[in-house]
């Protein structure tokens, strides 16, 4: 059996083992890449915003509604960060925060 694999390998030659080999990377790569979306989404999320989120629910939330419904549950969670905090609640009377401009940054 192993010798017919070889005859057959040798006979396509070694451009073309390459080639197959490095297709074959290349789609475990990407496979790799589409199955950690949801990780890197909430890592991302905790180092911008610092809210934790689970991968877990972010796939899940994307096999039911797809790309809005992750869009509509980070709205959710950016307004319920904001809100918890009443400092950061900004209403047309409210003061301008010039700490933006300050230079002590």
């Amino acid at each position: 059996m192993i010798s017919v694999v070889w005859n057959n390998l040798a006979g396509l030659g070694l451009v073309s083992v390459a080639g197959a080999l490095g297709i074959a990377i290349l789609l475990v790569i990407l496979i790799v890449s589409i199955m950690s979306r949801p990780r890197v989404f909430c890592e991302y999320l905790k180092t911008m915003t610092g809210i934790e989120l689970k991968p877990s629910a972010v796939r899940r939330r994307f096999n039911q509604r797809g790309r809005g419904g992750v869009r509509d549950l980070l709205i959710d969670l950016l307004i319920q960060e904001d809100l918890a905090d009443p400092d950061r609640i900004v209403t047309p009377d409210s003061k301008p925060d010039l700490s933006v401009f300050d230079k002590d940054h």
